[in-house]
């Protein structure tokens, strides 16, 4: 029996935190995983959206592992414990995200956008055909969901460069890195596609000044956080033709608030926050290699920069 329990915090729904529970419990049948044990003696926090606060009164806490690969909501809390903190990096997402990335490019490429536009106006018209090397992609953040999706759009044949502020390199693809860098990777663009963390540094990056540096009628795919967008900018430059389209899928508050902009502009696609759901079952595989290291070791693992919020 492991010395102590694990704690499982979230503000999910009844039956969402149920099923999470059921999964944990499975994947770590030898651990005691509740959500309100004898708080003293928790080491192991597991969270997902916790309460804020919800980390305080733990005087045994070694570290916490979020269930989500994102954290930046969960280190907005001040009162969480100076103790390393695990975000979730599981490969099954990493594969869901390049395969929506897939899609969203292809789409965009294809202009099925421009399509879908001419279906409404009741128009029969064929648009020039390129192939996929001729179009230039850039993927902003190369960590484990943005090497997959460079990946896959190599392998479909674009024209692939990638941007990370710690200066990642992947085979076949042109990288660039620091503020420089960002500017050669972004420059003439056809498609952009954000996947990096939400950061100080990154907050608002998808605004006026990076969209004048892409081709003129770019497209954006924004699957980072809604935090990244500089909503007013995004429109203006759709309003303008600056922007052909923009394929979004976070966004500052989820759903946006009825007669936000975004909703009816035609410019703009929507997707509910599904570009790489979480999978109970593998994030819970990941999470129990964690726990099951710590046990034996006595030693916490090594936990994100908070100061770099990744």
């Amino acid at each position: 029996m492991a010395s102590s329990p694990v704690l499982l915090l979230t503000s999910l729904s009844a039956d969402d935190e149920a099923a999470w529970l059921h999964a944990l419990r499975s994947a770590m049948p030898d651990e005691v995983v509740e959500t309100d044990p004898d708080r003293p003696a928790v080491e192991i926090a597991i969270v997902a959206n916790p309460p804020p606060g919800g980390l305080r009164g733990l005087p045994a806490l070694k570290w916490v592992h979020s269930l989500w690969a994102g954290v930046d909501g969960l280190l907005k809390d001040p009162t969480v414990p100076d103790v390393p903190v695990l975000r979730l990096v599981d490969p099954t997402m990493a594969q869901a995200m390049a395969e929506t990335v897939a899609a969203a490019v292809l789409g965009l490429h294809r202009e099925f956008d421009v399509y879908g536009a001419q279906q409404r106006a009741g128009l029969w018209s064929a648009r020039p055909f390129r192939f996929a090397r001729d179009r230039a992609v850039t993927i902003l953040g190369l960590g484990e969901m943005g090497r997959a999706s460079a990946a896959l759009l190599k392998a479909v044949g674009f024209d692939v460069r990638g941007w990370s502020r710690s200066g990642a390199t992947i085979e076949g693809v042109r990288t660039f890195a620091g503020a420089d860098g960002f500017l050669q990777a972004v420059r003439g663009a056809e498609i952009l596609v954000n996947l990096l963390p939400l950061t100080p540094e990154t907050e608002g990056v998808l605004c006026a000044k990076t969209f004048e540096a892409l081709a003129g009628g770019a497209c954006v795919v924004n699957f980072g956080r809604g935090g990244h967008v500089a909503e007013s900018d995004l429109v203006d430059a759709l309003n303008s033709g600056r922007l052909r389209h923009a394929v979004l899928d976070v966004f500052r508050t989820e759903p946006p608030p009825a007669g936000h902009p975004f909703w009816s502009h035609p410019g703009v696609t929507i997707l509910p926050h599904v570009a790489a759901p979480t999978d109970m079952s593998s994030a819970s595989a990941v999470v129990a290699v964690a726990v099951a290291t710590y046990r034996m070791t006595g030693v916490a693992p090594e936990g994100l920069d908070r100061r770099r919020g990744y």
